[in-house]
C-alpha cells in the first residue's frame, strides 16, 4: 500500500524511506558465519560475493577489475571513461589528484576531468582493457551510456565482453533522441546480443518492470549517490529513497516471475552503500548484489589514490559530482576492505564480513533468504 502525505491543496507525495530509516530485525535462530553463502549468479556467471564496483575511473582499471574478479566480484569498467580515451590513464589521474589537493580552485577538478573526458573515444584502447581483463581469466563487464550503447556494443562483443552495463542516472525503456538519431528501443537491442544485460538505473516499481520486460538479466536500483560525492539532487532535483526503492523493484521482480513463468530478474543497488551494515540492508530490502564506490576507493588498488568520484561527474555540460578524498596515508588491500580483518568499528571495512555476521545473527545461510528477514522503520 503507498503511503501519500498531502503536501499542499492538491498535491500529494508518497512518503519514502531510505536504508538508514530501516533496521534488520533477527527473529530466527542463529547460526554460524562459516554456514554462510554469500554467492549470487547472474545468467552463466557466477560470483562469490554480491559486489559490483562503480564503472567510475577513480575505482576501475582492467588491473583493479582482474583483482575484484578474484576476490569474487565483478569491476565494470567505463566504455566511455578515460581508460577508452588516453593510453596514459594513470598519468592523468595522478594529475587529477595533484589538482584536487593543491588548487585553491573547488571547481578546477571537475574543470580538468571535463577536459579529459573532452579526448575522442579510441575503440583499440576500450579494446586493450576489454582483453586485458579477459585474459586474467574473471568475467569482463563494460558500462555504456543508453546514448551510445548502440555504436559501442558490436566492438565491446568482438573484444570478449561477457556482461553488457547499459547505465544512465535515470533510464528508461527507450530513449528518445531528436535529430537523425533513432530512439534506442532496448527490448529490440538486448534480443539482437549474445550476451546478458544490466540496465538501470530505476527508481519504482514501474520502470523496474518496463526494464524487465526488456529483456535484461538485470536492473540497477539508484544512480549510485553517495554523500559529498554525488550532486544529483543538488543539480536535478532527483533522488531515490533506497530502502523504498530496492523493494519496488524487488515487487516488480516477483511480478514478473509470475507474468513469464518463471524467468528471474535480478536486482542489483546502487547508492547510499557505504557500509556493511548497509549492504546487508540492501539484500535485506529485495537486492541480489550492489554496486559499491566510495567503499572500495580506500583500496590500495585503486587507481584514484585514495578519491572517489562518480563517472557523473565528468558530465560536459552538467556534471552531477565531485572529487571526495577517502583515505588518507597508508590504504588497506582490496581484499581487506572486502574480507578484514577490520581495525575500525564503523563498518567500512571487512564489508562482506559484516553482511556474512548479520546473515548469521539472522539465521539465513544465503542472500535469497536473507530477502525475507524482518525489517523495522525508525521512528
Amino acid at each position: 500500500m503507498r503511503d501519500l502525505v498531502e503536501i499542499g491543496m492538491g498535491r500529494e507525495a508518497r512518503r519514502t524511506y531510505q536504508l538508514d530509516d530501516v533496521d534488520i530485525v533477527p527473529s530466527r535462530r542463529t547460526r554460524s558465519s562459516k554456514e554462510v553463502s554469500t554467492a549470487w549468479q547472474l545468467d552463466a556467471y557466477r560470483f562469490d560475493i554480491p559486489v559490483l564496483a562503480h564503472p567510475t575511473d577513480a575505482l576501475v582499471s582492467p588491473a583493479f577489475a582482474i583483482e575484484l574478479g578474484k576476490q569474487g566480484g565483478l569491476g565494470v569498467i567505463n566504455g566511455e571513461g578515460l581508460w577508452a580515451r588516453h593510453a596514459d590513464v594513470q598519468a592523468k589521474l595522478d594529475q587529477l589528484i595533484h589538482i584536487a589537493e593543491t588548487d585553491l580552485d573547488p571547481d578546477a577538478p571537475i574543470a580538468f576531468l571535463q577536459e579529459l573526458h573532452a579526448a575522442p573515444l579510441q575503440p583499440d584502447l576500450l579494446a586493450a582493457a576489454v582483453g586485458q581483463v579477459r585474459d586474467a581469466g574473471v568475467t569482463v563487464a563494460v558500462r555504456v551510456s543508453p546514448q551510445n550503447a548502440r555504436a559501442l556494443t558490436p566492438a565491446l562483443i568482438a573484444s570478449g565482453l561477457d556482461l553488457l552495463v547499459i547505465q544512465g542516472t535515470i533510464i528508461s525503456a527507450e530513449h528518445v533522441a531528436h535529430g537523425d538519431d533513432e530512439p534506442l528501443n532496448l527490448k529490440t537491442f538486448i534480443a539482437e546480443l549474445d550476451v546478458p544485460v544490466i540496465a538501470g538505473g530505476v527508481s519504482d516499481h514501474r520502470t523496474a518492470l518496463h526494464l524487465m520486460r526488456t529483456g535484461a538479466a538485470g536492473v540497477i536500483v539508484g544512480y549510485g549517490s553517495v554523500e559529498g560525492g554525488t550532486t544529483t539532487g543538488e543539480v536535478l532535483g532527483i533522488g531515490v529513497p533506497m530502502a523504498t526503492a530496492i523493494a519496488d523493484a524487488a515487487a516488480a521482480r516477483r511480478d514478473y516471475l509470475d507474468e513469464t513463468g518463471g524467468r528471474y530478474v535480478h536486482v542489483i543497488a546502487d547508492g547510499d552503500i557505504t557500509t556493511s551494515g548497509a549492504l546487508a540492508k540492501a539484500i535485506a530490502c529485495g537486492a541480489d548484489a550492489a554496486v559499491l564506490g566510495a567503499p572500495l576507493a580506500v583500496a590500495a588498488e585503486a587507481p584514484g589514490g585514495g578519491w572517489y568520484w562518480p563517472s557523473a561527474a565528468a558530465h560536459p555540460s552538467m556534471p552531477r559530482g565531485a572529487l571526495l578524498p577517502m583515505s588518507a596515508g597508508e590504504r588497506p588491500s582490496l581484499d581487506q576492505v572486502l574480507h578484514g580483518p577490520s581495525r575500525e568499528s564503523y563498518g567500512s571495512i571487512n564489508l562482506v564480513g559484516g553482511l556474512r555476521r548479520s546473515m548469521a545473527k539472522s539465521g539465513y545461510s544465503d542472500l535469497k533468504e536473507f530477502q525475507k528477514v524482518g525489517l523495522n522503520v525508525r521512528a
